[in-house]
């Protein structure tokens, strides 16, 4: 395991983290969740390693060893991260691996970004876990509906105002978050067809450019990422061969697995040969 700095430009770089190995059948990269850094995914990241990947984990600009300077004057977006933070490790690590294929694992937005990113193009394979449409409406359980709602509609605005940036920490929500990443996430929120409905972005015509195989999961215990949330994400998606799996915690005798889960190391033995084979499986692909 290796700690290594990714420039992004002269001001910007990604903190990152490489797991490498002399016998590599293909190389993979780690997009995270939104307030999600790096550390949370080792144990996966050790485990796709352990079955042959070299494995790329960083963070995004803003967050975890990423941060540079003071939140409040961090000007990175959602948008953003998709578009030049996932760009720039995506190509880092298609230069540096030439040889290999590249395939990514996203979580949450970092499915997002393998639908939307231009550096797609590189990618042999790709898994998108608890990835879906953040509408809010898509939200099935009225209390979880309010409590969103109130916190990307009205709370985060004021906070935003207030400190410069988004205090999730504070509220338990995870790592803070650059200002203009909560509001962008709030106003795709308000939209229902989340981020292909912004007029400032070709996202439906992107996603809808997606060629690679891709492996969708879902959790039946995650809020969020419901099956009506991931079927408006995915439904501009036309070009892809997608294989959709539905995973009912209980099938495989782990207590809960939500939006979080997938990736906390309850769900070794079980579930991540769900990804991993799949990964290893396309390996043997041609093309």
């Amino acid at each position: 395991m290796n700690l290594i700095t990714i420039s992004l430009n002269q001001a910007d770089f990604l903190a990152s983290t490489l797991w490498e190995r002399s016998d590599a059948k293909a190389v993979v990269i780690l997009h995270p969740a939104t307030a999600v850094v790096q550390e949370y995914y080792k144990g996966f990241a050790e485990y796709l390693h352990d079955m042959g990947f070299n494995v790329v984990t960083y963070d995004y600009r803003g967050t975890g060893r990423s941060k540079s300077g003071m939140l409040r004057n961090c000007n990175v977006s959602m948008s953003d991260w998709i578009e030049q933070d996932v760009s720039c490790v995506t190509t880092w690590a298609r230069a540096r691996f030439p040889e290999l294929r590249l395939m990514a694992v996203g979580h949450s937005i970092g499915g997002h970004a393998i639908l939307l990113s231009p550096a797609t193009r590189l990618l042999h394979a790709a898994v998108l876990v608890a990835s879906h449409a953040g509408v809010t409406s898509t939200i099935k359980q009225t209390m979880e509906k309010l409590r969103v709602w109130c916190l990307l509609r009205v709370l985060a605005p004021v906070l935003c105002r207030t400190f410069g940036y988004m205090p999730a920490r504070r509220l338990g929500l995870g790592e803070d978050l650059p200002a203009p990443v909560m509001l962008q996430w709030g106003r795709w929120s308000a939209m229902p067809g989340y981020f292909y409905d912004d007029p400032d972005w070709d996202a439906r015509r992107r996603a809808g450019e997606i060629t690679l195989p891709l492996l969708v999961l879902g959790f039946d215990d995650d809020p969020w990422a419901n099956s009506d949330a991931i079927t408006c994400l995915m439904s501009p998606v036309k070009n892809s061969q997608i294989e959709r799996r539905e995973i009912r915690h209980a099938d495989f005798g782990v207590p809960a697995v939500g939006h979080m889960g997938f990736f906390r190391i309850r769900c070794a033995e079980k579930i991540w040969p769900e990804v991993g084979k799949w990964l290893a499986s396309q390996c043997q692909h041609t093309g």
